[in-house]
């Protein structure tokens, strides 16, 4: 199989309780996908939860990934960079490319690249996945093409929100009007997002880390306030413990059935 002898060693020490045959079995389906072993090792060190899944499993995760369009290439790239999708319920994974196709209204390439670009979306809430492309659409004036190129998906919504909303409030941010224009020039995205804290503060904000550490905290105020108008914390707007202990039994049993 190409491994090494220092390589076999650390697959074996990989979840230790696993017959001999699944492990052989897992790693060659895995191998079939044209990872080179070291990968395989990573992976699997990731996600150890790989070796408990039948083959037939991985394989349908797998046809089901290269129908939307991550064809061999892009597939190595999902499992080395997120291993866990393999071992999520399909109807899951459904889940976040239906927000995308039809609450998000991406085109089917475009699908195919944010999961190509960003393969932990699959993983994300889709509630939350569709919260996120809104605030970069309606809030942030960034266009489908944009949110794809960027890979705006992959980021955490608070470090987006906090970073977009102090510049706005800094007057370094202006959502475009309807013709995309703004007053003032507008960062790139690249400087906002993909940055360390320092360089965004001294770069883009041009604001000191004590004035942010104050802002994100009168934002979190601000939200926690925004939310107690809304009825949430007393349970008005929120799911209750039996819904959500029912959506988790769902789950548990989809998982059971594909096993």
């Amino acid at each position: 199989m190409g491994f090494t002898e220092a390589l076999a060693g650390d697959l074996l020490r990989i979840r230790p309780g696993t017959s001999p045959g699944q492990r052989l079995a897992v790693v060659a389906e895995l191998l079939l996908l044209g990872v080179r072993p070291e990968p395989v090792c990573r992976a699997l060190g990731r996600s150890p939860r790989l070796l408990t899944l039948p083959v037939p499993q991985l394989q349908r995760r797998a046809g089901y990934l290269r129908k939307l369009g991550l064809e061999e290439g892009k597939l190595r790239r999902v499992l080395q960079c997120c291993p866990d999708v393999f071992c999520e319920p399909q109807r899951t994974l459904e889940r976040v490319v239906s927000v995308l196709r039809e609450r998000c209204l991406f085109s089917a390439q475009q699908v195919t690249q944010v999961l190509h670009r960003c393969p932990h979306v699959l993983r994300e809430d889709p509630q939350e996945l569709e919260y996120k492309f809104q605030y970069a659409y309606f809030r942030m004036g960034i266009k489908h093409a944009d949110v794809v190129k960027t890979d705006f998906l992959q980021y955490p919504i608070t470090k987006t929100r906090q970073r977009h909303v102090f510049l706005e409030r800094l007057g370094r941010y202006q959502t475009p009007d309807k013709k995309g224009q703004t007053q003032v020039p507008n960062p790139l995205l690249k400087d906002i997002l993909r940055v360390s804290e320092a360089e965004f503060l001294a770069s883009t904000a041009r604001s000191s880390a004590e004035e942010f550490d104050v802002f994100k905290k009168l934002l979190a105020r601000e939200e926690e306030e925004e939310l107690a108008s809304l009825g949430c914390e007393d349970g008005g707007a929120c799911p209750s413990e039996e819904e959500e202990e029912e959506e988790e039994e769902e789950e548990e049993e989809g998982e059971e059935e594909e096993l």
